[in-house]
């Protein structure tokens, strides 16, 4: 089996001395993730979207940051489901770390999701 970080996209991220734990979890685990999930989770959302609000697609833009945010923080199903599109590309020893601090990476995760589809949109 290959490993999992081998097809990840390499990032070259500066990091500073004072980056916590959590912050360099992000940069070298988190980042390379989103990335290399990045169209599933427009896919993902693209779906979800049209179900959820079938005029999604004809919003102004600000209305669909909005139900985006929206979706992202409210939807229970939604954002575990977004969550564990990342966890399942852990590595065990990642997998480790984000247990110990699966709140705050949470908290980054979605963070992340919502900024790269509202990028997209």
């Amino acid at each position: 089996m290959t490993d999992k970080t081998a097809i990840r996209p390499t990032l070259s991220i500066p990091s500073s001395g004072s980056d916590t734990a959590v912050e360099r979890f992000q940069n070298q685990s988190l980042r390379p993730i989103l990335k290399l999930q990045h169209e599933i989770y427009l896919l993902w959302f693209s779906d979800y979207s049209r179900r959820r609000n079938p005029e999604f697609d004809s919003l102004p833009c600000e209305k669909k940051h909005l139900f985006i945010d929206r979706s992202i923080q409210n939807d229970h199903a939604l954002k575990n489901t977004l969550i564990g599109m990342t966890v399942g590309m852990l590595t065990p020893e990642e997998l480790d770390f984000y247990l110990l601090e699966s709140k705050a990476c949470n908290k980054r995760i979605v963070a992340m999701v919502a900024e790269r589809v509202k990028s997209c949109v």
